[in-house]
């Protein structure tokens, strides 16, 4: 023999449908916006560099010189520019176009001594000489400027990629003092 019990239904409340359909509005657009930001970067770094260029390029703000290097002046500064037989002190963070830092100054134990016309990637010596001292710029090197078809860092930088560096100038060293410090080679 079987019994059956019965369970009193209670009819559903005025409100619970639109709350019930709210709710699942909510989980979709939660799911999009995760699978967008997830899929993000992946696709900023499948974009070719020349397509990303030409888009930034037109950014309020941004310069684009004969060589291809763009610039965003963040702060300008007050004091002289560097030449390429000067020294100069800076702070600096680079990353690749989908955000992901791969150097910084701080992380190499604070502002950088680097030889603006030896020894750096040719975007680097360019750049540093459009700043004045105490300017704030953002960059960014095309391939070609940068680190090109080889990429750096143990895969870090990959071949081919726009690289970005907010640089801070805090000083300028005369001409044959030279300085210590780990210049953005990777």
């Amino acid at each position: 023999m079987s019994e059956v019990t019965a369970v009193p239904l209670r009819p559903i409340g005025k409100g619970s449908l639109a709350t019930l359909w709210i709710g699942v509005g909510l989980l979709v657009a939660a799911g999009v916006g995760t699978a967008y930001f997830g899929t993000r970067s992946q696709v900023a770094m499948a974009q070719p560099a020349a397509e990303f260029l030409a888009a930034n390029g037109k950014r309020s703000g941004v310069v684009t010189t004969a060589s291809g290097l763009q610039y965003q002046v963040l702060k300008e500064g007050q004091g002289p520019k560097p030449s390429a037989g000067d020294t100069v002190l800076v702070n600096y963070d680079g990353k690749l176009v989908n955000g992901e830092a791969f150097d910084s100054s701080s992380r190499q134990g604070g502002p950088a001594v680097l030889p603006v016309g030896g020894g750096m990637i040719p975007g680097w010596t360019e750049g540093l000489q459009l700043m004045k001292q105490g300017a704030k710029y953002r960059f960014w090197f095309p391939p070609k400027l940068a680190y090109g078809d080889r990429g750096a860092g143990g895969g870090v930088i990959p071949p081919n990629a726009v690289t970005i560096f907010d640089v801070e100038l805090l000083a300028i060293a005369p001409p044959g003092m030279g300085g210590m410090g780990a210049a953005p080679q990777m």
